[in-house]
């Protein structure tokens, strides 16, 4: 007998759900090499992701606390990959 399980959901914490969010809005991204995200610095996307938050928050979150979660993942992000020797210069 075929026995399926349910789905966790993809994205388990509220950092995680900010993270993702402003990938896909274009404000932050990935160091390719080493993974740590940076800062894009394009205030048309930090607008869009708040915009995002606040329009479609996670379930169980009110759309202030998403913003702030927001504003906390872009206040801990660097524009710079610490691991690159290169941009440090």
């Amino acid at each position: 007998m075929l026995m399926t399980r349910e789905r966790r959901p993809a994205i388990r914490t509220l950092r995680g759900w900010a993270i993702n969010l402003l990938q896909d809005a274009g404000a932050i991204c990935e160091c390719e090499e080493h993974g740590w995200t940076r800062d894009r610095a394009d205030p048309h996307a930090r607008h869009r992701a708040v915009a995002l938050a606040r329009r479609d928050p996670p379930d169980g979150v009110s759309a202030d606390q998403a913003v702030a979660e927001i504003n906390d993942v872009l206040d801990s992000t660097g524009d710079t990959c610490p691991e690159c020797p290169d941009e440090g210069l």
